[in-house]
């Protein structure tokens, strides 16, 4: 599949407006999408066995979007087939105390992803430049020192993301970040959905019609973060989310491309390590 249509080109401005939440791209149907997905899970889960095996990278995968964009679904589906032993999903909520005393990328910095390990955050850091900025009040908790609180807060905290993106990708972290771009019209859908089907009614929560309120400040703080912070080590996919099988099908495929080329290889077997297993097969037949 050809990503370029959903990446932020580093280095140019682009508008949220330009992107087509309701995109599915090449495939018709969710039919027509079917076979390649079933491949894809598949796929996915050989290559997430290697770089589990191999232990030399990791890579972090986080999702941004608005409330039902579909997160916790993609986690759920694309990652259906992996070794859970290799893959950890980070949800990230109200700070508590003991983080809100520390520097404001602390608590994402000791859930990094291990080598050999997918790292999946479920919200992120970026929320600092998102929910942090739209709701100002959340700023006073966070024990600032004035020289940090300044007029380029917004710009410095890019540059600290950039940074320590690029630190990640220099060491063998693979960084993908999936904007899930939800139309207006979509997620009141699915909020009515959540309010009328009593088996989804544990997923409503207040908050979401409150935030739903802010929909076009943070459109446009989701558009200047994405301008900021797409670059050519950790650039910006912006997926469509309207049609969560199309969503499903892009993530899938973009995570197989990166975890292709990383050229991953099982580790190769020493002579020695060779020898003790032939002897250990002599003994085990000897049996």
């Amino acid at each position: 599949m050809n990503h370029k249509p959903f990446i932020v080109p580093p280095g140019q401005a682009i508008k949220l407006a330009d992107f087509d939440p309701k995109s599915t791209g090449p495939f018709k149907s969710k039919s027509k999408a079917e076979p390649k997905m079933q491949e894809d899970l598949v796929r996915l889960a050989q290559l997430q066995d290697i770089l589990y095996a191999q232990d030399r990278y990791a890579m972090m995968i986080i999702f941004q979007g608005m409330d039902t964009a579909g997160k916790d679904g993609i986690i759920k589906h694309v990652m259906s087939g992996v070794n859970p032993a290799g893959v950890r999903v980070v949800s990230f909520k109200q700070p508590s105390v003991e983080e809100h005393n520390h520097d404001y990328l602390w608590r994402y910095w000791k859930d990094l992803p291990e080598r050999g390990r997918i790292g999946i955050f479920n919200r992120s850091y970026y929320e600092e430049v998102l929910v942090v900025r739209i709701h100002a009040e959340v700023l006073e908790t966070e024990h600032l020192p004035p020289a940090a609180r300044g007029k380029g807060i917004w710009r410095h905290r890019y540059q600290d993301m950039n940074a320590l993106e690029r630190y990640l990708v220099r060491n063998g972290v693979l960084v993908l970040k999936f904007f899930l771009n939800l139309s207006k019209q979509e997620q009141k859908k699915r909020l009515l959905d959540r309010i009328n089907t009593p088996e989804k009614n544990w997923k409503y929560s207040p908050a979401d019609i409150k935030e739903r309120a802010y929909w076009d400040d943070y459109r446009a703080a989701y558009e200047e973060t994405l301008n900021h912070t797409s670059t050519e080590w950790a650039p910006w996919y912006v997926v469509p989310a309207d049609h969560k099988w199309f969503t499903h099908t892009v993530v899938a495929d973009v995570v197989i491309s990166k975890l292709e080329s990383l050229k991953l290889g099982y580790p190769k077997v020493t002579a020695e390590n060779r020898a003790a297993l032939l002897e250990a097969k002599k003994a085990l037949e000897k049996e």
